[in-house]
């Protein structure tokens, strides 16, 4: 923890210096997209588990406080992509390092022409979606009372992993924090690269599709197009969209499921192993640190696992159903 309020306070007080920021901007905005993803996994997987749940979670999103929300992720997306790229660039030409100031200047650069168009698209889903009487959005005691469930369960999770830790090191008779050997070290080291420039084509993609082309406004709009499938959602509900996007096929192959499990696996395997990186350079008490890499692991395959059942379960008759109730009680 001193190591952290260390970094913060110097870094505020640190001037001039672009590779700082860069990396303190690479930082926080990787614990932003990592925090999101742990929702928004969760939450996608109600569609074919919890449908019910699953369309208050969308009203939620489409709520001002998670609308300025989505603006600050695709930001964080944005810039966390291009700087990922820059720093596999110059691990892979280190001769390349006296032109980092250059190329950091550039990573910014690319995020503002990126972000700008952007920005702009997506303020015309906001004000279109705004623009219209009687919308039924969800207040701040709703969003509160939600996003209070998922706080508990990180409490629980981490007291569980400290639990964990505990026994490990009375039964183990260990003060030793949590290491890997080297060899995996590197090995991870090497994978963080190489799923950077997996996941690009494919996180941006996701982002085009599912917040520039159409978004979380469009998920519950009524005779819209669903896009990437030649269906129209005629319920206008989110449990429809996702379960017609999830079962359109080409050449007999569930596309999306594909591209979505690609996407669900890479982006957990890199964001938890990142987030490892930065557990591990500021938590230096062994009962502390066992638990944070305890949390992550499990963490990540439990992710994994749930993301993975919905994409293999998909969104049955009875979710459809229980959309058309929601549709009719509605009206």
């Amino acid at each position: 923890m001193t190591s952290l309020v260390t970094t913060v306070t110097e870094t505020l007080r640190y001037r001039g210096q672009l590779g700082q920021w860069s990396w303190v901007l690479h930082r926080v905005s990787g614990l932003g997209t990592v925090l999101f993803l742990i929702l928004h996994v969760i939450d996608t997987s109600w569609a074919a588990f919890y449908p019910k749940d699953y369309e208050q979670a969308i009203r939620e999103y489409q709520s001002p406080l998670f609308t300025v929300g989505e603006f600050l992720l695709v930001a964080c997306v944005v810039y966390h992509a291009f700087n990922g790229l820059r720093i596999i660039l110059l691990d892979y030409k280190p001769a390349w390092w006296a032109y980092q100031r250059r190329a950091a200047t550039l990573v910014f650069v690319a995020t503002l022409l990126v972000l700008a168009p952007t920005f702009i698209l997506m303020v015309g889903h906001v004000l279109d979606f705004y623009g219209e009487e009687g919308r039924d959005i969800a207040g701040l005691d709703e969003i509160i009372e939600t996003q209070a469930q998922f706080f508990i369960g990180f409490i629980v999770i981490l007291v569980g992993a400290l639990i964990l830790s505990a026994l490990f090191g009375l039964i183990a008779r260990s003060r030793a924090t949590f290491d890997l050997p080297g060899r995996l070290e590197a090995a991870l080291w090497s994978f963080m690269r190489l799923s950077g420039l997996l996941i690009l084509p494919l996180v941006f993609g996701h982002l085009a599709m599912m917040h520039v082309i159409q978004g979380v406004f469009d998920i519950t709009g009524s005779g819209i197009g669903i896009i990437g499938t030649d269906v129209i959602n005629q319920s206008g509900k989110a449990v429809e969209f996702v379960g017609q996007r999830w079962d359109m096929l080409v050449v007999g192959v569930a596309i999306w499921r594909v591209y979505d499990g690609l996407l669900l696996a890479l982006v957990v395997l890199h964001g938890f192993n990142g987030l490892r990186g930065v557990v591990n350079d500021y938590t230096h008490p062994p009962l502390v640190n066992r638990a944070l890499n305890y949390a992550i692991i499990f963490g990540a395959i439990a992710l994994i696992v749930v993301g993975m059942a919905a994409l293999l379960a998909g969104v049955d008759e009875t979710a459809y159903r229980i959309a058309e109730d929601l549709t009719a009680s509605a009206s």
